[in-house]
């Protein structure tokens, strides 16, 4: 078992959740039941399941989690580029975030 508050990759996880949810406020309206749904879903699921992971007890059950946290991951990070394809942010918030 981890202590997942320990973890740099869940501390970093959380991190991306807020920074999400600030971009996500930027959105044109008609995206509040889209896009930012789907990207706040995304968001929270990465550290939610790092979170979750750290209970089990074997470290094959542990790194099921992680990668259901990275498919996550990756799913945000494709609605990233669809925001950005939209201009919803700019190239500089989008390489950050991406870097994240």
């Amino acid at each position: 078992m981890h202590n997942f508050k320990k973890l740099k990759i869940w501390k970093d996880s959380i991190s991306l959740v807020s920074d999400n949810y600030e971009l996500a406020r930027t959105f044109p309206d008609f995206e509040k039941f889209g896009l930012v749904v789907q990207m706040n879903r995304c968001a929270v699921s990465i550290p939610s399941n790092i979170a979750e992971g750290s209970s089990k007890s074997t470290d094959k059950h542990f790194n099921k989690y992680l990668e259901d946290s990275l498919g996550s991951a990756f799913e945000w990070k494709t609605q990233l580029i669809v925001a950005y394809n939209q201009n919803y942010l700019t190239e500089e918030k989008f390489k950050k975030l991406e870097q994240k």
